[in-house]
């Protein structure tokens, strides 16, 4: 089994124009077969990913944050490590953060967080069905708002614990989703992604004929992209991916028009999140909403109607360009000489 498991390992990593000079015979012949299961295992992604969001199946919400770790790949990205440092971050914080993992392969890895992470407050879940493992800890430790006094608390919490002041709770106040990117029956607020910079993507196909679990669209459900690995390849190999990364722009853009100053009413409201929802449903991601800096200075408290939609807000500010020799010095030292002659006048 080890055998066939390598086997079909040099076949995810091989670029279909290496395949004659690299792979054997044996593992052309398996080819065909995986690239059935691949193309089977691609239709099944969207449709599971639609059931979700028609709330066909259920997705579970936990009463603290949750930081999601995963990655579009198998094999090591570099997932555990990144966890670990937001748990130690977050307990250096004062805060109790809440890993869940589901123990997979004898559950070493949780085995040796718990070996790292000895005499902290941390906590480790290990369990397949990972909402059920958090409420188990919830009920037990019980949670605890990490900006219960105003959105500053915790960055000014963060701040004095540096300077060593630090008091510990047992309460949870975060949970960390350990290989969370596929686990999608679980809600996150923050979504990591970790690319390992020395096979990033492999032969680009999904398993079992590549090491994709997901197509690379799905980087935009990415809050975050860490390219792990970095210093061990060239400068130009890390540009590469990160120039890979930027090319997943948004899959389609809605737009809704109102005239100037204008008022927000609750049937607008109505009319936005209906949409939203029909997007969500139609792409089976969740839109993000872009508002002008007028409309959310004009109204910033009826945007809060968009929850749970994410609302940015784009702010605008002049910038004078060089052109033929005239630049934003020169504009300002031309308005200055028209001041000096009108105040002569």
């Amino acid at each position: 089994m080890e055998k066939l498991r390598k086997m079909v390992n040099q076949i995810a990593y091989t670029p279909p124009q290496d395949r004659l000079r690299t792979l054997s015979t044996l593992q052309f012949s398996l080819i065909p077969l995986l690239s059935l299961a691949s193309t089977l295992y691609g239709f099944a992604l969207p449709l599971r990913h639609r059931l979700y969001h028609l709330g066909l199946l259920h997705k579970d919400r936990l009463p603290v944050p949750v930081i999601s770790v995963g990655n579009l790949t198998w094999g090591g990205n570099g997932k555990t490590p990144m966890v670990e440092f937001l748990a130690v971050w977050l307990a250096a914080a004062g805060s109790s953060p809440l890993i869940l993992t589901r123990g997979y392969g004898g559950a070493d890895e949780a085995k040796m967080l718990q070996r790292h992470l000895a005499g902290t407050p941390v906590k480790i879940g290990v369990g397949a069905n990972r909402a059920n493992t958090a409420a188990c800890f919830l009920k037990r430790y019980g949670r605890i708002s990490l900006c219960k006094h105003g959105d500053s608390d915790f960055e000014k919490h963060f701040s004095d614990n540096k300077q060593g002041n630090c008091s510990y709770s047992d309460q949870i106040g975060v949970a960390i989703l350990d290989d969370g990117m596929q686990h999608i029956s679980l809600w996150r607020d923050i979504e990591i992604v970790m690319v390992n910079a020395m096979i990033p993507w492999g032969n680009h196909q999904l398993i079992p004929l590549g090491p994709l679990r997901e197509p690379l669209t799905a980087l935009t459900r990415a809050d975050i992209v860490v390219i792990h690995h970095a210093d061990m390849v060239s400068k130009k190999d890390v540009e590469a991916i990160a120039s890979e990364v930027r090319k997943l722009e948004p899959a389609y853009v809605d737009r809704l028009d109102f005239s100037d100053h204008h008022l927000f009413q609750a049937k607008d409201i109505d009319m936005i999140r209906l949409r939203l929802r029909n997007l969500q449903s139609e792409f089976a991601m969740k839109p993000v909403v872009v508002v002008t800096e007028k409309d959310y200075d004009r109204a910033p408290e009826v945007l809060t109607y968009l929850d749970p939609y994410e609302v940015l807000v784009l702010c605008s500010s002049l910038q004078i360009l060089p052109h033929n020799g005239n630049t934003e010095e020169s504009f300002k030292k031309c308005l200055w000489q028209h001041l000096e002659v009108s105040n002569k006048v």
